[in-house]
């Protein structure tokens, strides 16, 4: 190729100078943008911090008591003052200078900092009101929660919303609009705030309340840090037959995929994996409020285990305080006690077992920023060879009890579906007939369903009485008696079921059958 025989002038070596510069400014700021950017979770630890409830009595010397696994705290709760509901204070008792004086909380927290730990701070909890609820004013809102993050020095707050408040409407917008003023302030003054929402929760997953409240944060613009879900004081929404973790196990998948929507409906692509990254779980140890309910140590253990796998970057618990065997003098142990678990213990055994290789600083995540994942999820596709259960097919009828495959991830029927997409987003589980069980396992291979044969049950008869748990077999399909009936046909068990005198077996209970005629 022939070279120009042109010469660049001094003009236009400045002027290409300066449009490198400014090229070359701009691909700097992407890639600055670029980092702070990343999706919180990705380099960050999983971090440990327990719940001190600084008003209880008796007093719990966290800066001397506490074990070096659990030097994050999350200092719990500002509530409004009694007497002006926007000035802060402890608990409705303390207010910020009295705390300082009174408990010595400020002394305190520098010398917890002086041992390597630190601090979150918690607004709201269930007996108090939460700042936004009756402070109106969105100023002095704003004011008053800037105070709080200043006096104490923190990166990272919990918002406590639970009770009466999430049914506050008008306190949800003004909280959301007063967080995304209080990060954009700290941004300003090159500051972070990691803004986390705790929430209770069902093994069904968030409330509407609490979907709600998250998708306002969001509409709001506020970089939600994570959601931490309260997996305590399930009530009648927990099997009976389910152990604590197990129900907790289950509401942290119903709320990762209720994330999942959000974030999406609010214009954010994430992850599976960036999704767990963005969640909490906070059990109550040992005895809950509800006497049937004993959050047991194997409990923690396996919660940790499971955090560990999914990814979850928190767990928490309340609260440390009681992370202590009861006392002889302490009665009834179903009665809950703010200073001991009510359960058989060593000190510090939940505190143990929750912090195993969550040992991480709380504040990792302060200052990154949730944005559209770059990492695109891979297309996911389903092989018959590679699927424990069959494929769902929208054509095929499934009753209650069986279990499918879908984007590699198993479902089961909760009731008589057809057409059903397993993964619909819908928000609330009673919206899909479907249960999210959990993931199709690498090396996993199909199981070889049970079939009856003809012999095992008659074929069902028009002309004949049939009592409450009377089996028959319908075109190929086995089917129980839910009660007396004769010339019910089975088949009207697929249009009405809860008409039907008739509901088809479930896997198991022919696995059960079967097994049975074994013997």
């Amino acid at each position: 190729m022939k070279r120009s025989g042109r010469k660049l002038s001094i003009l236009r070596l400045i002027i290409a100078l300066s449009i490198l510069f400014i090229t070359g400014y701009g691909v700097h700021s992407e890639w600055e943008r670029w980092k702070d950017n990343r999706i919180i979770g990705e380099n960050a630890k999983p971090w440990f911090a327990a719940y001190v409830d600084i008003t209880a009595t008796p007093r719990y010397d966290f800066e001397q008591s506490t074990p070096v696994k659990a030097q994050n705290l999350v200092l719990s709760f500002i509530v409004s003052s009694e007497n002006d509901a926007c000035i802060p204070s402890w608990g409705k008792v303390y207010t910020l200078e009295k705390a300082g004086t009174q408990l010595d909380l400020d002394r305190r927290i520098a010398r917890l900092r002086q041992q390597g730990g630190n601090i979150a701070i918690s607004f709201g909890g269930q007996i108090n009101d939460e700042l936004s609820i009756k402070c109106t004013d969105d100023s002095k809102l704003l004011t008053a929660y800037t105070t709080v993050v200043e006096k104490y020095q923190v990166n990272t707050i919990d918002l406590d919303i639970e009770g009466e408040s999430m049914k506050n409407m008008p306190s949800i917008i003004r909280r959301a609009e007063v967080m995304a003023k209080l990060q954009e302030n700290r941004k300003k003054d090159r500051k972070n705030l990691a803004i986390w929402i705790t929430l209770p929760v069902t093994p069904q997953g968030l409330t509407p309340e609490g979907t709600t409240l998250i998708a306002q944060m969001l509409k709001a613009k506020v970089d939600i840090a994570g959601v931490n879900i309260m997996t305590m004081n399930y009530g009648e929404s927990k099997q009976k037959h389910d152990s604590m973790f197990e129900a907790s196990k289950s509401a942290l998948l119903e709320t990762h995929r209720q994330l999942g929507i959000l974030y999406s409906q609010a214009g954010i692509k994430l992850t599976s994996a960036s999704i767990w990254a963005k969640l909490g779980a906070t059990p109550m140890i040992g005895q809950n409020d509800l006497s049937t309910e004993v959050f047991l140590l194997k409990d923690a253990l396996n919660l940790n285990k499971y955090a560990k796998a999914q990814g979850i970057l928190r767990l928490s618990m309340w609260s440390i305080n009681r992370d202590i065997q009861c006392g002889e003098n302490y009665v009834n142990l179903a009665i809950v006690s703010d200073s001991c678990s009510g359960v058989e213990q060593s000190k510090f055994d939940y505190t143990t077992a929750l912090s195993a290789s969550f040992t991480g600083d709380l504040n990792s995540n302060a200052g990154k920023t949730t944005t559209n994942d770059t990492a695109q999820e891979e297309e996911i596709l389903d092989f018959p060879e590679n699927s424990p259960y069959p494929i769902w097919n929208e054509n095929s009828t499934y009753f209650e009890g069986t279990k499918i495959v879908w984007h590699r991830t198993v479902y089961q029927a909760k009731w008589w579906t057809q057409g059903d997409l397993p993964d619909n987003p819908v928000l609330q589980s009673w919206q899909t007939p479907w249960k999210l069980i959990g993931p199709v396992l690498p090396g996993e291979k199909p199981l070889k369903l049970p079939t009856l044969s003809k012999d095992t049950f008659k074929e069902w008869s028009g002309k004949k009485q049939y009592n409450t748990g009377d089996m028959v077999l319908f075109e190929g399909t086995p089917y129980r008696a839910k009660w007396w009936s004769q010339g019910d046909s089975p088949a009207a068990s697929t249009e009405n079921s809860a008409g039907s005198p008739w509901i088809a077996l479930s896997q198991e209970e022919i696995e059960v059958i079967l097994k049975n005629s074994k013997k």
